[in-house]
């Protein structure tokens, strides 16, 4: 019993990121000397296209990361979300190779960060952290597979409502996504009259409203009705690869418990 609380005190010591409350104690104590965690602000940009890549960041808490691709309209079309669930930059690069798509932080919060060498000089020292990090790699490519496919297929509405749930879960707020009309018409690609009309919507039929600056969820078994399996499907995956890493109330509960 003494051992199970000790452990679970030195996890819940690590800043709050699933991924790296997942790694043994052996593993983390590779990195925990080089690892700094600090406040980001909503917006602040990671990196640019081309950026060298020198810095991975683990979203905590509540703060969200994102990966946004510049077309030659001068649009950027949101791809994927990163939460506490993973990480940012250098995931499985060894050296110091260019960001493909601008990566900025949505929702602002914590971050703990570690130089790119300082990781993989941890990775050829432990197999065992090699293989978390090749496994989150899969799940983040699983999720950019999905999400080519559910911006092929599915409708803005659905988008829409994954979108909002998908961020609910990586925050963990039940009831409100800090989000304005303009933001949602990014991430979707679309016009801004186009994302009103759809909150719009949502309001008439009392899933959610609005305030300035926010996204209100009213009724959120009548907004899963609304959205594609897309995130189900994501969240599957994650429970597959790296069990107990995708941020849930389960899930959470696991990485307390080690």
């Amino acid at each position: 019993m003494d051992a199970r609380i000790s452990k679970t005190t030195e996890v819940d010591s690590r800043p709050a990121n699933n991924l790296l409350r997942r790694l043994s104690p052996a593993d983390y104590a590779l990195l925990a000397p080089h690892v700094a965690v600090d406040q980001a602000e909503a917006n602040e940009l990671l990196y640019s296209p081309g950026d060298n890549v020198q810095v991975v960041h683990f979203p905590c808490g509540p703060a969200l990361a994102t990966f946004l691709v510049p077309n030659e309209d001068g649009r950027d079309v949101e791809t994927i979300l990163v939460g506490r669930e993973g990480a940012v930059g250098g995931i499985v690069s060894e050296g110091f190779l260019p960001a493909y798509t601008r990566i900025c932080v949505k929702f602002g919060g914590p971050f703990a960060r570690i130089h790119v060498g300082k990781l993989e000089a941890a990775k050829m020292r432990s197999a065992s952290l090699r293989n978390i990090f090749v496994r989150y790699a899969d799940c983040m490519l699983a999720q950019i597979f999905q999400s080519t496919a559910c911006n092929a297929i599915h409708s803005i509405e659905q988008r829409t409502a994954k979108w909002i749930l998908a961020a609910m879960e990586r925050t963990g707020d039940e009831s409100s996504v800090p989000l304005t009309h303009e933001q949602l018409a990014t991430l979707l690609g679309v016009g801004r009259s186009y994302a009103s009309r759809v909150l719009q919507s949502f309001k008439a039929e009392g899933v959610l409203d609005t305030r300035r600056g926010a996204i209100l969820v009213r009724n959120r078994d009548g907004l899963r009705l609304r959205t594609c399996l897309c995130n189900d499907a994501v969240k599957m995956h994650f429970e597959e690869v790296l069990r107990g890493v995708y941020p849930t109330e389960e899930a959470d509960r696991s990485s307390a418990q080690g």
